[in-house]
This record gives structure tokens, sequence and C-alpha cells, in this order.
């Protein structure tokens, strides 16, 4: 590689949260800028579906060892860090998470030595509040986050969040790097989108004088799903209004309940996971994330960019 071209490295989940849309679109831009990035998980990221330039898949084999009973993704991640390295000469390597990323980075290390690129931790909020805070697994994430040469969290709230459930040395720095959203894409729509929203959602015509919410999440517990329904349910007997929620999770099969309870199933719209939303977020009149907590809220501030109104705990 050139001086001014460098081979990166990026680890991270293949989910639907936000740590994933943020390295992929960190990989976008930097393949963007000539550089190769090097992508490494279990799965491809949905954003990078695709397919670009510049941008190459590594997949992590997860293979079945009757000695097992759970298979130890670390372990392969980490030999297929090392083997990437090898090959494609990585300058950096940027991983999402501390657990497990982190931690395989710091073992892939220990195997290359003086090949080893330079590791960037990104911390993400789950990593640190609800992982980092159990005590089998603190002593691992903490030294993961030591052992990175640099560290960053996309708010000054994960970052001091971080400092003290793990007791972290405070000479180990932190950089604050927000999330971001490409306004190029998230910006404001017009009526006429929202007049053909209804073939996209399959619910009942959508006319203009209808107001449309949103929610978008993994659907895990921490995003308080049951009070989107609840929010909702107190909507639509003021408004007439429709609700689309995007994204699948564990309180999925709870929320589709609760919407037959308060028999509102005709007006609530259970999408799934989503390549893309843009289109839905430009036509919503408002965004609901009742979160019990959020390290940054990446869903938000796509729902902003459109122009569309948030309401959010504190």
């Amino acid at each position: 590689m050139s001086k001014d071209k460098l081979s990166i490295g990026i680890c991270c989940y293949p989910t639907f949260g936000g740590s994933g849309v943020v390295a992929a679109e960190i990989g976008i831009k930097m393949a963007k800028r000539g550089h190769k990035v090097h992508v490494i998980s279990y799965d491809l990221p949905r954003r990078l579906a695709s397919g670009f330039e510049n941008i190459y898949y590594h997949e992590v084999e997860v293979k079945n060892y009757p000695l097992f009973e759970h298979q130890p993704y670390t372990l392969n991640l980490t030999s297929k860090i090392v083997d990437v390295c090898n090959y494609e000469k990585l300058d950096v390597l940027h991983v999402h998470y501390a657990i497990p990323h982190a931690t395989s980075a710091y073992l892939a290390k220990q195997i290359l030595k003086d090949k080893t690129p330079k590791i960037i931790t990104t911390l993400h909020g789950t990593d640190i509040t609800l992982v980092g805070k159990e005590q089998s697994y603190l002593p691992i994430t903490k030294f993961s986050i030591e052992s990175s040469d640099i560290v960053t969290a996309p708010s000054k709230y994960l970052k001091q969040a971080t400092y003290e459930k793990l007791s972290l040395n405070k000479d180990k720095e932190i950089k604050v790097i927000p999330n971001f959203v490409n306004t190029d894409i998230f910006s404001p729509g017009d009526s006429t989108e929202k007049r053909s929203l209804a073939k996209l959602i399959g619910c009942c015509p959508v006319k203009e004088n209808v107001k449309i919410i949103t929610h978008v999440s993994n659907f895990r517990p921490v995003k308080r799903i049951e009070d989107v329904i609840k929010t909702f349910n107190l909507i639509q007997k003021e408004t007439k209004s429709y609700l689309i929620l995007i994204g699948d999770g564990p309180e999925r099969s709870k929320a589709e309940q609760l919407c037959r309870e308060f028999n509102i199933g005709d007006k609530v719209c259970f999408l799934g996971k989503q390549s893309s939303f843009t289109s839905i977020l430009r036509c919503s009149d408002l965004f609901l994330l009742p979160s019990e907590t959020e390290s940054f809220g990446l869903a938000a501030l796509e729902a902003m960019s459109c122009e569309v109104p948030v309401i959010a705990t504190n």
C-alpha cells in the first residue's frame, strides 16, 4: 500500500443495531477515500450487502466441535484476525464492542507480535452498561479496553460510565466521537412520498391527514417496546394514526400480544428487519424512543435528520 492509503480491518456484529451501522458507514467512507477495508465478522453487515469498491468481506466460520457445548467464537475470530493481518498486511484494526472483539484483537496481537496493526476499540453501550457490569465479564472487559491502542465512545455519558462501572484507570484515555448520519440520505420527505407509503407498509390506505408514528430498534428489553405500544394506544384514541415498527428481537411477541389486547392490530405494522427504512422515516410525523438507556441513540439522530420530531426518555 502507498503511504497515504491504509489497509483497514473492521470487526463488528452484523446486527440491526447502531454498532453495525456505524461500523459499515465508516468502512464505506474509508473505502471511498481509496483505503482497502477488510470486514471481519460471522455475516456481512446489512449496509454492505449491495457491494462497494475497496471493501472485502472475511467470514468467521464457527465450526461444530463435539467437545464444546457452546462454540468458541472468540477463538475462531482470533484465528481469522491473524489470517487477515498476515495476508492483507493490516495497518489498523478497528473493533466495535469490547467483548469479544477487543479480546480477540488482544489474543491476535500476542500471536502477530511485531506484525500487529494498531488496535482501535469503539464502545457502543451494551458492552459496558450490560455486559461490563456483570462481575464474571468485568475483568476481561476492562483488560481488553486497557490493551487497546485507542479507545473511543459515542458519548460523554458512555465514557463516564466506562470509567465508573469498570473502575478503569483514568490514565487510559477514551476519545468521544459522536455517532453520525449521512444527511444526503436521511433528509426530509414530502406529501407525495407519504401517499405512496400505503403500498410499502401494507396497512390501510394512508392519507395526508393520517399521522405516521415510527419506532426502530432491535426489540430488546432495554428498548421498552411495550411502552411504544402503550403510548401509541393513547395517541390513536385522539388522532387518526398508524404505528410502524421496524426491527425484530425477543420482545416482538409481547408487543404483538399487547396490540391484540388493545385491539389495535389493524393500526400497527410490524415490518421486521429492513436493510433500508429511510423512505419510512421521511414520511413519519413522530418517532418514539422510550429506551431504558441509550449510549447515543443513532435511530433518533436519523429521525431528526429527516426533520421528524423525537419523543424519548431522559
